[in-house]
């Protein structure tokens, strides 16, 4: 059996009915986890779930939303009734709000804050409540961003929320060792979704970031996959507390070797 072998493990994908959660969520069917995702939309949930069963049967969906601590503690408990654990928490659930920081709303600004970082914080602290007491601990995996080690222009509660993504998973990480939870995140680069599609595809934006990325594209969803599952998996059993970036080399570049004219 191979250290990256996730086949049995219980998981939970956040935000896991669209987007990239989804992508996250049905890899992790293919590569034998059980898989449960959740999200607000009932409707979304009951397709995912249904494309997820046909990937493997035991994969289930349920209506929750992580800024709702009574709705996930409930969906966590009916997991762990069934499954008799739960492993693995993917937290991929996120929002975004494009609009000069100048002009944003408080109310646009407590949205993003609320879903993204408080989300994390309220998922990530049931999760740990339940792995804290399997002999085997757990692993969470939480889906930050390229935003949360710099500044972006238009989307400062998005990146603000990020970057304390990236620092919830540091010292969630430290302080759960104790108890065998290993917690890291992933920062995905630039991958097209119904999130930011229309912020990048065929924009001035966009084509800056293609330019800037050293392998000269966007990401595939399903190339998050591998770095979920190492990071889930026995074969990154001495890591903990790391961001790491999936964006093509973007982080890395300072001039890229083909700058627009």
């Amino acid at each position: 059996m191979s250290n990256f072998d996730i086949a049995g493990r219980v998981v939970l994908v956040t935000g896991g009915t669209t987007g990239l959660g989804r992508s996250i969520a049905e890899g992790m069917a293919k590569a034998g986890a059980i898989v449960h995702i959740c999200s607000r939309d009932t409707a979304k949930v009951i397709e995912a779930a249904r494309a997820l069963k046909q990937i493997n049967t035991q994969c289930d969906g349920y209506t929750a939303d992580v800024t709702d601590q009574e709705s996930l503690v409930e969906v966590v408990d009916e997991i762990v009734e069934k499954e008799g654990a739960l492993d693995i928490l993917v937290n991929a659930a996120g929002v975004t709000s494009r609009a000069p920081a100048i002009d944003m709303t408080l109310d646009e600004w407590n949205r993003v804050i609320n879903i993204n970082q408080t989300g994390t914080f309220i998922s990530n602290q049931i999760a740990a409540r339940v792995m804290s007491k399997q002999p085997k601990g757990g692993a969470i995996v939480n889906v930050a961003s390229l935003a949360s080690f710099m500044g972006w222009s238009w989307v400062a509660a998005y990146g603000a929320s990020k970057a304390a993504v990236m620092q919830m998973t540091e010292t969630f990480a430290v302080e759960w060792a104790q108890y065998n939870i290993r917690v890291n995140a992933i920062a995905p680069g630039l991958f097209p979704t119904d999130l930011n599609r229309s912020m990048i595809e065929g924009t001035p934006r966009g084509t800056w970031f293609k330019h800037h990325t050293p392998m000269g594209r966007y990401g595939s969803p399903d190339e998050l996959v591998g770095a979920v599952i190492y990071l889930s998996s026995d074969a990154a059993s001495f890591v903990t507390g790391v961001t790491l970036p999936v964006d093509g080399g973007y982080l890395a570049c300072g001039v890229p070797s083909n700058p627009p004219e």
